[in-house]
């Protein structure tokens, strides 16, 4: 943008200037002989004002800087604080030639600034940065020789940076130095350098390719949905050349692919403008408004975006792009991505060991010495003792029994235990390779009361009872990542409840194996792992194990050749068998009967029902070490399984290294965009290894470094989550790894920090005034030119094809909400394309939002797959940081109750009137056939959100909170309480349907019609089974895709009880309830309440129970008078609707829903 500035000497103007020069005398250095026959000046150095806290505060508006110039003379100048590094080196170049010795002066070009960091000095390579973004010590800036740079363009200013940009929280320096750390850094800058190796060789097309991959549908053919639409295979797209904006509209067939594409446009441009000179080949297709491509031997109808705009009823927009331009900016990017120098090598040591004991030659009893706790934070008056719990896990199964021990009185916070040994009853044989020692310290208290003696009622009693209260735990792997078993004595850092885990259990065996960072102020416990008289003990190797498992088997047919045949088993007892645990999850608690049973006819599940490997692997006894090393051999012949059950094994109930390779080795054949579609929570799945470096965590790497797009969320996940104590060391260096070996996709990632961290103090003066008055600050903080320049040039968060030119201010705003979310407008880089709307907020738990959508995406998608396209609107939501990150924007839509508004609804009887959304779909939908279309969509998207609330548990819906588009699409925003978390006051829950249909829902359905019978309504009906059945034959995914969420530390998704919801509603616990229904009637059964116009059931409109509820939230503040009047206008509409619906059996009081807490039967209902 342009600036206008002047430059002043003692505040007068010099004409040309950009900054303000405070006094342009200079001082020489008593050494220095000028020779030009002028006088030396003498400068006053009493004048240099060095301000310590110069940017403690918010950036001044001008900045007194001083300015070492190469020739050894100083400048003082005073700049705007906004103004870029280029523009003061330009001026301070132009000054320091008028002076003397300028002849030593070189042109500006050959120099670049340097500042004094904290550790060193550094130079200021990205000389777009502002003063303000800087802040350089003391305002002192040193010019210096250009080709001085590469020796600072080390491993120094690339760790730097990229530690800045992980988030304080990360320290680089303070994780060195420990020996798992360094082998994972090396062995991942290995990986990093072997894929930045091949990068370094790409065309230009494989790096476009990488840095803005191909959106593919599975499949070449035209989806049936989208031939229904258009059955002759044929369709417009409209092309706009890039160079004079000329739009051309042609139509194509299916097989059709872009080269062909850009041929006819090419025939069609030429002839209207007489160029025949143009070539195919010197063209790409680019999707206009963002940075995606059309290029390659694919058919056009196989590019997603070809798809979603078909689907729409839209014409595809492609605009016609230079492949020479393109070229050279892929290729200018990718030089200055180069800049950075890594550093050399350094060469690992070579030590020699002896040969290790084999773990599984020794068969004493596992054993551990319990010295001390220390800093134990305790309730000193009322403790009546405090102990340790020490257990032994794998998975979440508990190995042996638990060893209990009190502490001798200590003094303080401190417990000696006089080196006491505790012995566990498994030997250290069968010992699983990710066993866990997980240790509880705890405290027991006195409760005491008083109570009256039978004998004698004047002499009162104390009855004493004990409390258990548990302080804190820890847990640590037996075995290093090494494979080496721990010896001698540890210190290990805990944690207490609630800092990582909500749960009852005592022991948290699924919990993080990272030490607390705060070490200062956690919980110690000091122990010592006996090393069994060996000098060091390790796991067997996996050939080893594979061995000792190939000779179990080679005997037992030996043994079995020595006796009489048996005969052969059917496979129709397996599969019965198997099927009552089939769609089961897989923590259901199956009888050692069956579990023995499975186990024993392993090889049949191998040969004939591979895909129910969880099922078999839940049979395994992991504390004996022949089960281990069978179905580790029977891993190494299993066939690969689905990516459904593949997911499965990732959860934290399989800990097993072998298993989970297994899972992995399934997941390579993943395509991108379904890696990217789970990737939330393959990245939770990196919690559940017990080592930095593990097959899933090179799986992802790998993908993000091979694919930007990926790499984009797979920042942001892990960063999201920098500030949760437990993962910072671990995802803080897979941040640190991902960033040094793509250097590139570091500066578009830093912008957006940036951004980022502007919208977080916009946020801050949003709430710090009425609504208009903060909107005018948030306007005027926005133009101002110290913000305005991060805005530029950067990609969307939400979604990083699209790039924005800068920010809107007059557009932007405060929303009403409680904690203020910002709205942004962001100018579209690409001319002519709509601006990008987000929601900035900066208070609020966006990651159960993000869960919530991305389950949805996966439902779209099974359905879709089936055939069923409910037209969802799933607009994009990330996380960023905690509590913290952006909503897409989605346009053209209205809450319901805004549309209520708008048709004067808004009254005590709206909820009665079935007419406002149909009319105002009616208004925005002109002719008749554009309205028909309409509502078909509303009852597509309503039949698809009503099984995906129902199924997820989304609660607290009303009409504030479910939107609609102009096209008549419905969706549901805002999801905050899922998995059935119903809000309730006094008792009575507010919400007493599964999902929300309202009169003026069944109305549109309708087509304006009352008619409960209506053929449109059972249609939506029939539709609605079919989506619930389609999640049903999918329910593991469902359960799996939860279960992994667990440890994200979500309050709605904590624990396994969390998941009992899901269970329920997808039936997945009660075969023989639903089995006994027909097909067409299972979902309204399942559901307990049915639609609206159904014979099952009746319920009363959500606004009802809305008015109910707030009623009853408000009434500590209306007192009983007021609650009592308020009351009977509440009841009256319930009556009213009561007799509206001719529901005379059902004159239930809004004070008997107190009492009863229900209104969903009828009683002749209720009786069957």
């Amino acid at each position: 943008m342009n600036r206008t500035a002047s430059v002043s000497h003692n505040h007068h103007h010099h004409s040309g200037g950009m900054l303000d020069n405070r006094q342009s005398a200079y001082v020489e250095h008593t050494h220095t002989g000028s020779g030009c026959g002028l006088p030396v000046t003498e400068y006053d150095l009493s004048d240099m004002r060095f301000s310590i806290n110069l940017w403690k505060n918010d950036p001044p508006d001008y900045v007194d800087l001083i300015c070492m110039i190469p020739n050894g003379t100083l400048l003082m100048m005073k700049a705007p604080s906004s103004t870029t590094i280029r523009e003061i080196k330009v001026e301070v170049v132009k000054l320091a030639k008028q002076n003397c010795l300028g002849y030593m002066i070189k042109d500006a070009c050959d120099y670049q600034f340097y500042g004094i960091s904290v550790f060193n000095i550094e130079p200021y390579t990205d000389e777009t940065k502002r003063l303000c973004e800087v802040q350089p010590y003391f305002g002192i800036l040193s010019l210096g020789d250009r080709t001085d740079a590469t020796s600072f363009s080390s491993d120094y200013e690339l760790t730097k940076m990229v530690s800045g940009m992980i988030g304080s929280s990360f320290d680089h320096h303070r994780t060195q130095g420990t020996p798992e750390i360094d082998d994972f850094r090396r062995s991942m800058t290995d990986l990093c350098e072997s894929i930045e190796v091949e990068r370094s060789q790409f065309t230009w097309q494989q790096r476009l390719l990488y840095e803005h991959p191909l959106r593919l549908a599975g499949s070449a053919d035209m989806p049936e949905l989208i031939r229904q639409r258009h059955p002759t295979s044929a369709f417009l797209i409209v092309v706009k050349n890039e160079n004079d904006q000329s739009t051309f509209t042609l139509s194509v067939m299916e097989k059709d692919t872009p080269l062909s594409l850009i041929e006819s446009t090419l025939q069609k441009m030429n002839r209207s403008q007489m160029k025949m000179n143009d070539r195919a080949g010197d063209y790409i297709l680019k999707v206009s408004g963002r940075d995606e491509y059309l290029f390659g031997d694919h058919p056009l109808i196989q590019f997603l975006y070809i798809q979603e705009a078909l689907s729409d009823s839209a014409v595809p927009n492609v605009v016609l792009q230079s492949v020479i331009r393109l070229e050279s900016y892929i290729n200018h990017h990718n030089e200055q991505s180069m800049g950075l120098k890594r550093a050399p090598k350094k060469e690992r040591p070579v030590v020699l060991h002896k040969a290790p004991t084999s773990l599984w030659d020794l068969g004493n009893y596992f054993q551990l010495t319990l010295h001390s706790i220390s800093n134990v934070n305790y309730d000193k008056t009322r403790a009546f003792r405090v102990g340790v719990d020490v257990g032994l896990y794998h998975g979440e199964h508990k190995l042996c029994s638990q060893r209990s021990i009190d502490a001798p009185n200590g003094s303080s916070d401190t417990f000696l235990f006089n080196d006491q040994i505790m012995d566990f009853d498994i030997q250290m044989r069968n010992l699983p390779r990710m066993t866990r020692l997980c240790i509880v310290i705890f405290e027991v208290t006195k409760l005491s009361r008083s109570k009256k003696s039978s004998n004698n009622k004047d002499n009162a009693q104390k009855d004493v009872s004990y409390n258990k209260n548990h302080l804190a735990w820890v847990n640590t792997t037996l075995l290093d990542y090494k494979d080496h078993l721990r010896t001698g004595r540890q210190v290990l850092y805990t944690w207490t409840y609630a800092d990582d885990i909500q749960s009852d259990e005592v022991f948290h065996p699924l919990g993080t194996i990272e030490p607390n960072p705060r070490k200062e102020e956690c919980a110690l416990v000091h122990v010592t792992f006996h090393s069994s008289g060996a000098e060091s003990v390790r796991y067997p190797c996996e050939n080893t194990v594979l061995q000792y498992a190939a000779d179990r088997a080679v005997a037992s047919l030996r043994e079995k050749q020595q006796q009489p045949a048996e005969p052969e088993k059917p496979l129709k007892d397996l599969k019965e068998l198997i099927a009552n645990y089939t769609g089961l999850d897989k923590i259901y608690e199956m009888v050692d009967q069956d579990r023995n049973a499975i186990w024993e006819r392993r090889n049949d599940i191998l040969r004939e029902l591979p895909e129910q490997l969880p099922i078999l692997l839940h049979c395994v006894y992991w504390k004996e070490r022949d089960d281990v090393a069978d179905i580790w051999y029977l891993l190494k012949r299993w066939p690969l399984i689905s990516i459904e059950r593949s997911l499965e094994l990732l959860d934290y109930a399989y800990p097993d290294p072998a298993v989970r390779r297994f899972a992995i080795k399934c997941l390579q054949i993943l395509k991108d965009d379904d890696l990217l579609l789970y990737l939330l929570q393959l990245v939770q799945a990196i919690k559940h290894e017990s080592y930095l470096e593990s097959d899933l965590v090179v799986l992802l790497l790998e993908r993000a470094l091979r694919n930007q797009r990926i790499g984009h969320y797979f920042f942001w996940h892990l960063r999201s989550e920098m500030q949760t104590p437990s993962m910072q060391t671990r995802f803080g260096l897979l941040l640190e790894v991902y960033l040094k070996g793509c250097k590139h996709h570091v500066a578009p990632l830093r912008k957006q920090l940036q951004v980022l961290e502007k919208l977080k103090q916009g946020s801050v003066i949003a709430k710090k005034g009425s609504k208009e008055k903060v909107k005018t600050m948030l306007q005027d903080f926005l133009r101002d030119q110290r913000n305005a320049g991060v805005f530029q040039n950067i990609q969307n968060p939400l979604n990083p094809s699209f790039r924005c030119s800068g920010v809107t201010p007059d557009q932007c705003k405060v929303m009403d909400s409680k904690m203020r979310p910002l709205w942004v407008v962001f100018e579209n880089a690409d001319l002519n394309s709509n601006d990008v709307y987000i929601i900035f907020k900066n208070g609020d738990d966006l990651r159960q939002d993000m869960l919530t959508l991305q389950m949805l995406r996966v439902m779209d998608k099974l359905w879709k797959r089936d055939g069923m396209d409910f037209r969802m609107n799933i607009y994009n939501c990330i996380s960023m940081e905690q509590r913290l990150g952006m909503i897409e924007v989605v346009r053209h839509a209205e809450t319901i109750a805004n549309i209520q508004k708008e048709k004067g609804m808004f009254s005590a009887t709206s909820p009665f009137k079935k007419g406002s959304l149909y009319s105002w779909l009616k208004e925005h939908n002109k002719p008749a056939d554009k309205l028909n279309k309409a509502i078909n969509e509303f009852t597509l998207s309503c039949a698809g959100y009503c099984v995906a609330t129902y199924v997820l548990g989304v609660a607290d819906r009303h009409s504030d909170n479910i939107m609609v588009k102009r096209n008549g699409q419905l969706f549901h925003i805002d999801f905050g309480h899922i998995l059935g978390h119903f809000k309730e006051k006094f008792g009575v829950r507010r919400e007493r349907v599964p999902f929300v249909l309202t009169h003026d829902f069944v109305y549109v359905i309708n087509k304006g019609c009352n008619d409960r019978e209506a053929k449109e309504f059972c249609h939506f009906q029939e539709l609605c089974e079919r989506a619930f059945l389609t999640l049903r034959k999918h329910g593991c995914l469902i359960l799996s895709l939860f279960s992994m969420m667990i440890s994200t530390g979500l309050p709605e998704l904590s624990s396994e009880k969390d998941l009992n919801y899901l269970r329920e509603t997808l039936v997945s616990s009660n075969r023989t309830a639903i089995d006994r229904k027909p097909p067409s009637l299972q979902f309204l059964y399942i559901s307990g309440a049915g639609l609206y116009g159904g014979k099952s059931t009746r319920t009363f409109p959500g606004e009802i129970q809305r008015s109910f509820g707030e009623l009853l939230e408000n009434f500590p503040q209306l007192g009983l008078s007021q609650f009592l009047q308020e009351q009977q206008t509440v009841d009256s509409r319930h009556s009213r609707y009561i007799k509206s619906t001719k529901c005379n059996k059902q004159r239930t009081s809004t004070r008997s829903l107190c009492v009863y807490k229900t209104l969903s039967l009828t009683q002749k209902e209720a009786k069957q």
